[in-house]
């Protein structure tokens, strides 16, 4: 019922979007702007050099920049530009562009580019651009950031909570990190008195009900192996944000390039205007009925047999449903 929901208002977005007042000229200007901002983001992922990439990019800024000064270009969605991210809020108060610059050669490997567009009520712009400073930041979990200390990601979900009348919009990125490793971002963006961007205002992620406790952090970051597929979302169905439990492959904590999911998962619970953290999230408890390891017996499930080898209809159809609740897709 949650995901219907959820794709309804999706929807209900895109209706809104698609039939704001852009004129019959304004939406041809954008129409050739779009097309431009195509084949430069393409440019900026599949030119093998650096150098041409890093054109692409100033090309593609400058003409993003245009594109978003005609008027009521908020309602424009740039569905064809891909490579891109554009996540509008759930409240469509504002959108966020963000990509990613890969470098590979100095002293860093990629940047994050980005900027925040505002809902206005005359259709003008207002627009944050964000500045990446995420590699050159020792502690960047520890502390609050403005659009001009941004650290970078890709962001790939953006969902919005509410406490005592305030709204707060959690925000799901990917880093290209290094050449071993990706990092996942989750952080909260607000507005101040100004209406000015902030992320982590305050430190939104509480480890106060782990059995160890830890600080709490602004921003939680996950960095893990290249080619590992790492869960960091909300989960509508569940009400929470699901994490995956890493460890070193390798026995090799230190080096975080070697994290890779252990089959476990983490979750954060939003309380009182915080993200809490549950140090496991599932509990699972095995029927340990029948069990003997001396003869052989494994512990089992739910069985669908009895010892003849009958099939027991009622467990079956409850397993099928089971099975079938699974199988809804989910963003990782």
């Amino acid at each position: 019922m949650r995901l219907c929901i959820a794709l309804l208002g999706c929807l209900l977005l895109t209706d809104s979007v698609q039939s704001q007042p852009i004129s019959a000229a304004d939406r041809k200007v954008l129409k050739v702007k779009e097309d431009s901002l195509r084949a430069y983001a393409r440019y900026m992922v599949t030119d093998s050099f650096t150098h041409s990439r890093m054109i692409a990019d100033s090309f593609f800024t400058r003409i993003l920049v245009r594109a978003l000064r005609v008027p009521n270009s908020f309602y424009y969605p740039f569905q064809t530009v891909s490579g891109i991210s554009k996540l509008y809020a759930p409240d469509s108060s504002f959108r966020i562009f963000t990509w990613n610059l890969a470098l590979q050669e100095g002293p860093y490997f990629a940047r994050q580019k980005g900027a925040i567009q505002m809902r206005t009520r005359d259709g003008s712009l207002k627009l944050f651009p964000l500045y990446d400073v995420g590699d050159d930041t020792a502690e960047p979990e520890d502390s609050a950031r403005s659009n001009r200390n941004w650290i970078g990601a890709v962001y790939y979900n953006i969902i919005a909570t509410e406490h005592e009348g305030k709204k707060y919009y959690t925000l799901f990125g990917i880093d290209d990190n290094s050449f071993t490793s990706n990092r996942k971002w989750m952080e909260v963006l607000t507005f101040n008195q100004k209406s000015e961007p902030v992320f982590g205002s305050k430190p939104f992620f509480s480890y106060e009900k782990d059995s160890i406790p830890q600080q709490p952090r602004y921003r939680v970051s996950l960095e893990f192996k290249k080619n590992a597929r790492v869960l960091a979302n909300y989960i509508p169905d569940l009400n929470m944000i699901l994490v995956d439990h890493l460890i070193s492959e390798s026995d090799e904590p230190e080096n975080k390039w070697t994290y890779v999911p252990d089959g476990d998962n983490e979750a954060f619970q939003w309380e009182n205007g915080r993200w809490v953290h549950v140090d496991k999230a599932f509990d699972f408890k095995v029927d340990m009925s029948g069990a003997d390891t001396y003869l052989g017996n494994p512990p089992v499930g739910e069985p669908i047999l009895d010892s003849k080898g009958n099939k027991n209809e009622k467990k079956l159809g409850e397993k099928s449903d089971k099975n079938k609740a699974k199988e809804k897709p989910v963003n990782q």
